[in-house]
């Protein structure tokens, strides 16, 4: 499968819309494919008659997260170039046009913490949301533990976190995690209907806009990437971290039991 396979693009007059296209791997995220997702924005940002762009997954999840079994087996790249995760955050974070995502199934890890950087987020009824960095031995990313109190508060974001639990879609709304929760058929019409309306205005005061916006927030979101990098790196393939994959590789419950805090 080729990078233009792993995300679809498709314009629709001044709406572009990206589809995360690994179905079987529920669109979890390898190298590839967050190096295709970036490029895509790059394309779209640099694009004259691209006002807004939706970002939506094919199958029936959104994205799974983390590919775990690349994680595991990581890709050696020769090119000199940085892939991967840490190149599509640099283009996410600051990416300069109206940004909805369209939650069509399961978003899990980066599959909801991308949502912090997506100015509107419809989700599909049936949909949930997972961040399972803690359950998995390691910590929150992608500047989520910037934008998460930001956006849903203290406790919301200490009880998502700290307990791994699944996030239903009305939870999702409630706690202003999402913008809005639609029937599942409606979704793709009513997050088009949106980006239509938005896309109506002056582009140029649409990218002034999200400037001004984006200002406000990004000396925040860069330093708590920078953190959230340092701290992982430190647990990263720790005792927990290693348990977390070994039991997901062979389809059991993780046994965190006898791992003791190593301060």
């Amino acid at each position: 499968m080729s990078a233009n396979d792993l995300v679809l693009v498709e314009d629709r007059g001044r709406v572009r819309v990206l589809t995360l296209n690994r179905p079987k791997q529920l669109n979890a995220f390898n190298d590839a494919q967050y190096d295709a997702l970036a490029q895509a924005l790059r394309d779209a940002a640099a694009h004259p008659r691209v006002s807004v762009v939706i970002v939506t997954g094919a199958g029936r999840a959104f994205s799974a997260g983390q590919d775990l079994e690349e994680l595991g087996n990581p890709p050696k790249h020769t090119d000199g170039k940085q892939h991967g995760f840490q190149p599509f955050m640099e283009v996410l974070q600051t990416f300069p046009k109206p940004l909805i995502a369209s939650v069509n199934g399961l978003g899990i890890g980066i599959g909801v913490t991308m949502l912090l950087h997506c100015d509107l987020v419809l989700i599909a009824q049936s949909a949930r949301l997972r961040a399972p960095f803690v359950s998995l031995g390691i910590a929150t990313e992608a500047g989520s533990s910037y934008l998460f109190p930001a956006a849903i508060g203290w406790a919301a974001t200490a009880h998502m976190l700290y307990t791994a639990n699944w996030v239903s879609a009305d939870e999702a709304q409630r706690i202003g995690l999402v913008w809005r929760c639609v029937p599942d058929e409606s979704l793709a019409a009513e997050t088009m209907q949106l980006a239509e309306q938005i896309a109506a205005m002056p582009i140029t005061s649409l990218v002034a806009t999200k400037k001004l916006l984006l200002d406000a927030r990004l000396q925040g979101v860069k330093r708590a990437r920078q953190y959230e990098t340092e701290i992982i790196a430190g647990i990263a393939g720790g005792p927990a971290n290693r348990e977390a994959i070994a039991a997901f590789l062979e389809k059991r419950v993780p046994d965190f039991s006898k791992i003791e805090y190593q301060g």
